[in-house]
């Protein structure tokens, strides 16, 4: 499970919308949300949105394997989600906060790869929440004051990457990724393929 956090406009995103695209056995971990769909956001794609009312009954009935409330708005992730991905064969990527990081730390253990994504000045992080046009100059410095705080959490993560290039960030995470898939823990069957090719045979 791939965990990649960062601070609003940073570019975690835009990371994981790449990356989804070059690995085809990395899956999305979709988030329910409270949040108002955005106009360019597809249901059931982008995010599950659900009314507040919805979130809290799933979350009383402990549907959710993390969940965190970011922004005055809810996230969580479906239990049964991850389980339909991981019995699929696939590798998960998480696009959430440090709040759902370090619950899926405490449930998963060495199964969670996480990654920080920070931006390269406080500067180009406001200039870069501007230019995507979605929040008023309230809600910019709502997000930059957040952002302050997100990112005291660095430290509790794998890796670190600093998003100056969007291409060269991804191929860092991707390298993160393999490097990570070769580790003898997660090589299943090896033990048994080992025994096949011992000289002792």
């Amino acid at each position: 499970m791939l965990v990649l956090s960062s601070p609003s406009g940073a570019g975690k995103s835009s990371i994981c919308k790449v990356l989804l695209n070059l690995d085809k056995n990395l899956s999305l971990s979709i988030s329910t949300t409270t949040r108002k769909k955005r106009p360019n956001e597809i249901s059931g794609i982008d995010y599950n949105f659900v009314s507040i009312n919805e979130f809290h009954n799933k979350l009383n009935k402990n549907e959710f394997i993390e969940h965190a409330k970011v922004f005055d708005n809810y996230y969580g992730t479906d239990k049964s989600l991850v389980e339909t991905k991981i019995n699929e064969g696939k590798d998960l990527l998480f696009d959430i906060d440090w709040q759902g990081a370090q619950q899926l730390r405490e449930k998963m253990g060495e199964d969670i790869v996480s990654v920080f994504i920070l931006p390269p000045s406080k500067q180009e992080l406001e200039s870069r929440l501007k230019k995507r046009g979605q929040d008023s100059n309230e809600i910019v410095k709502k997000r930059m004051g957040e952002a302050t705080s997100e990112i005291t959490h660095w430290a509790e993560y794998d890796y670190v990457i600093i998003n100056e290039d969007l291409n060269a960030s991804v191929k860092t995470v991707l390298g993160i990724l393999h490097s990570e898939r070769m580790k003898r823990i997660r090589q299943i069957g090896l033990g048994e393929f080992v025994r096949t090719i011992s000289l002792d045979n």
